[in-house]
């Protein structure tokens, strides 16, 4: 499926006249097993699309919440493969919700493009978001992600120019992440006003669905980006409950679900909110 199965979540979404939710977690964080079990429950509680972090130990674009969480994902022994054995023990009792592995090239690289490409889509993972590879330099892992039905998801800035955004969107299938705020994750928030003609700029260059993310840390933040774009991305307030469990002695589960059911409900309600 691949590909395929993040095609089909937008049309869904887009017949079901409302905007998904993306919820990010980190591999390993706090645990192996608690991980899982967060991913496990995700759907339920509101994403309608996963990214998975694998973690890294020089997250350039991340701020200090995510690069945390990279930590604990490293110290609980989460390498790239262990990462790929976690998605598809998700996907022994998920067919359905896409799941995209979101992370940096080093370990790729190290893997092997062609690999990394075969064994992400034989564990069920729909596609990549790999932040330090510029178009420019991604044909090689591009033509082994084609070849085993993975879509490339690149991301766009509000840097990115009509010049730049065509350059984007060569080869980029599924969706594009637009980062929507200047600088790493977790830090400014997201502003409705500004995200709107972007994505309509980011819509018209690739054809492509729109997920915004790098900004939203509220439910009401949420829900205005959900009235404009066609996927509404969360990480860094999500890795954020599982430090405040750690800190706290409670389940990291119950806290992180929790924030996707409040942050999912905002979506799903946006624009019906917008109609009445």
């Amino acid at each position: 499926m691949t590909t395929a199965r993040i095609d089909a979540r937008f049309a869904a979404l887009k017949a079901e006249g409302r905007a998904g939710f993306v919820a990010y977690v980190m591999a390993g964080d706090p645990t192996r097993d608690g991980a899982l079990e967060i991913l496990k429950g995700l759907p339920a509680a509101g994403a309608d699309i996963i990214e998975l972090g694998f973690p890294f130990s020089d997250p350039m674009a991340e701020g200090p919440p995510i690069q945390r969480a990279a930590q604990r994902g490293l110290a609980a022994g989460l390498t790239l493969k262990g990462t790929l054995d976690l998605v598809r023990d998700f996907r022994a009792a998920d067919t359905d919700t896409p799941l995209i592995l979101m992370g940096y090239l080093n370990p790729i690289e190290t893997h092997g493009y062609e690999a990394f490409a075969r064994d992400a889509a034989d564990a069920g993972a729909d596609g990549l978001i790999v932040v330090d590879c510029p178009p420019e330099e991604a044909d090689e892992l591009t033509d082994a992600l084609d070849a085993a039905s993975m879509s490339l998801i690149r991301l766009a800035t509000p840097t990115s120019d009509d010049a730049r955004l065509k350059v984007v969107a060569q080869r980029t299938s599924g969706f594009v992440y637009y980062v929507s705020v200047a600088g790493v994750t977790g830090v400014k928030e997201a502003q409705a006003a500004s995200v709107a003609p972007a994505v309509e700029r980011v819509r018209a260059a690739s054809g492509l669905p729109v997920a915004v993310g790098f900004g939203v840390k509220t439910p009401e933040r949420a829900a205005e980006i959900a009235r404009v774009a066609d996927a509404v991305v969360a990480g860094s307030v999500l890795v954020d409950e599982v430090a405040a469990a750690l800190e706290s002695g409670e389940s990291a589960t119950a806290r992180v679900l929790s924030k996707v059911r409040a942050l999912g409900d905002a979506v799903r309600g946006a624009r019906v909110a917008e109609k009445v």
